[in-house]
């Protein structure tokens, strides 16, 4: 089963990309892990990613796709994967076609984590980073005023979780994804919408329904 898993910042994609992996016996494939991954290994495109972040500069698609047509060779995708947050433009997602076109495969489903941007809003503006430990929580487990629940440490709010920022991030993913929603829409390949708001649990019913159809 070879899927892409798409959806708005603070959507849950990498909770519910974990779950589907594991139910599916395939890797998640996400590229900030890969890029993370060549970077320690020194490959030569780890190597050439990290130029480029070393100068404050994106890492160009041509790079991405290199590291993801890595990761299909490897024997644990031989089966499919997960593709967590990508393609995230449409030049990527034209790009990513051409990789499995190249293999003699393509992409089973493109499944859509829908959720509303107040509730984004809402979930990221609330997490807390712990200063001293740099562990995650959420207002709404420990209060606007509490502290870390691992070391009592001191808690702050990150600047990528400000309400001003998160609703930049949602007009760069809108403008750059809506393309690739649509492009995908007009292909042979499934797109599923699936509501992202409820439990864990009940999205990963919703998920596991639209995988089976």
């Amino acid at each position: 089963m070879r899927l892409v898993l798409m959806g708005p910042p603070g959507a849950g994609k990498g909770t519910q990309g974990d779950r589907l992996a594991e139910w599916l016996a395939v890797p998640r494939l996400s590229t900030g892990d890969m890029l993370r991954a060549a970077r320690a290994e020194g490959t030569e495109l780890g190597q050439e990613a990290q130029r480029y972040m070393d100068a404050g500069e994106l890492v160009p698609d041509d790079v991405i796709l290199g590291l993801i047509a890595e990761a299909f060779n490897r024997p644990e995708a031989a089966h499919g994967f997960v593709l967590d947050g990508f393609p995230r433009t449409l030049a990527q997602a034209q790009g990513l076609a051409a990789i499995l076109a190249g293999r003699g495969e393509n992409l089973d489903a493109v499944i859509d984590l829908a959720v509303p941007e107040t509730e984004v809003v809402a979930r990221l503006s609330g997490r807390r980073l712990c200063a001293n430990c740099g562990g995650i929580t959420h207002v709404v487990v420990v209060g606007e005023t509490g502290s870390c629940p691992s070391c009592g440490g001191e808690l702050i709010q990150r600047s990528d979780d400000r309400p001003e920022t998160i609703q930049n991030r949602l007009r760069v993913y809108r403008d750059q994804t809506q393309p690739v929603l649509d492009w995908y829409e007009s292909s042979e390949v499934m797109l599923h919408p699936v509501v992202g708001t409820g439990s864990v649990e009940e999205i990963f019913d919703r998920l596991r329904q639209a995988v089976g159809e």
